[in-house]
């Protein structure tokens, strides 16, 4: 399933470079500890709150990133899809520069992340419930408008720049004299992860990406030797359903992540209720998704050997309506019930 054509693969240099054009330009997010989720853990977990960024998640790193550069190129809009933060971040990235910007949600997105997308200046066209009909509505739209499509996983400054909070997070835990032993990432269409497995790279950090149950194309794509579709399962992880992984992060990731872990919602909205009610930290499942899954590797066969695991707390853009039931109460059947956008 491929959205691009021979994409060239960046390095750990793209992202340092990304890291340096983008400061002053994005927020250097907080690096977190709790000590109640360290004793859980039996190991140091130390979390990158991109819940905190502006646009309220890390896919802004990305976004700026490309839209900057093709704003020094002359163009004038932008056309972006995806479930919510790629679209709101390229929003809100395009207004910075001076962009029309046009983007692609499902028709079940949630609802607080097609609002944020209008506030930000963009038209929002709503289009099917798949990447493949998203995909299809963006590149009409692209040709019609003239302008070029910021893909949010197929795209060499999008996953620099969602390289550069990990890149943060692994600086920030040197300094502090607690480096790194793994580092976890959500796995959507795997930008993030593999932007992880770039700034990682040349160091002993071992990278995992995390998926949810029955979402797991990074995963079968691993074991099958090229991006695998799925159907994806209901989740309250909106952002983790894209339905295959990117070409160009599966080139990046399948020589370089340790491996991936799966996540059910049960254990994703016990990481919220963790987050929020532990650390006072609002997060959205998707967000949360990382904690999960770290918790889950730290208790499993291999997590003794790691003393200091990071996260990146991909994003915190949440319905209330759903914070209140996952604060308060099982999650059964609650994706179905969210309607929760593929």
């Amino acid at each position: 399933m491929s959205r691009s054509h021979a994409p060239a693969l960046p390095d750990r240099a793209r992202v340092e470079e990304a890291a340096w054009w983008l400061s002053g330009r994005v927020v250097r997010t907080p690096v977190l500890n709790c000590p109640a989720i360290d004793r859980l853990a039996g190991a140091r977990i130390l979390l990158k709150a991109e819940n905190l960024q502006t646009g309220g998640s890390y896919k802004m790193r990305g976004a700026m990133l490309a839209v900057g550069r093709l704003a020094a190129a002359g163009h004038t809009g932008v056309v972006a899809q995806s479930t919510g933060n790629h679209a709101v971040a390229v929003a809100l990235a395009a207004g910075r520069h001076g962009l029309a910007a046009t983007v692609v949600l499902p028709v079940d997105a949630a609802p607080v992340k097609v609002a944020q997308a209008r506030a930000a200046g963009a038209r929002v066209v709503l289009a099917g419930t798949t990447v493949e009909e998203r995909l299809g509505a963006a590149r009409q739209l692209a040709a019609a408008d003239g302008h070029p499509l910021v893909d949010a996983y197929d795209h060499p400054d999008v996953v620099a720049g969602q390289g550069s909070a990990s890149l943060e997070l692994i600086e920030e835990a040197e300094r502090a004299g607690t480096p790194l032993d793994a580092l976890v990432v959500p796995v959507g269409g795997g930008g993030g992860v593999a932007g992880a497995c770039l700034a990682a790279a040349g160091t002993p950090i071992e990278v995992y990406g995390v998926e949810p149950v029955g979402c797991d194309s990074l995963a079968r794509s691993l074991a099958a030797g090229r991006p695998t579709p799925v159907d994806p399962a209901p989740t309250i992880a909106d952002g983790l359903r894209p339905g295959c992984v990117g070409d160009l992060p599966f080139a990046v990731a399948r020589d370089a992540v340790r491996g991936v872990v799966r996540v059910d919602d049960d254990a994703i909205a016990e990481a919220f209720r963790l987050l929020l009610l532990e650390l006072k930290v609002l997060v959205e499942p998707s967000g949360a998704a990382g904690l999960a899954g770290a918790l889950r590797l730290a208790g499993g066969p291999e997590g003794g050997r790691y003393r200091t695991v990071g996260v990146v707390l991909t994003g915190g853009n949440v319905e209330a309506d759903l914070v209140a039931r996952l604060a308060t109460g099982p999650v059964a059947d609650l994706a179905r019930m969210e309607g929760v956008a593929a």
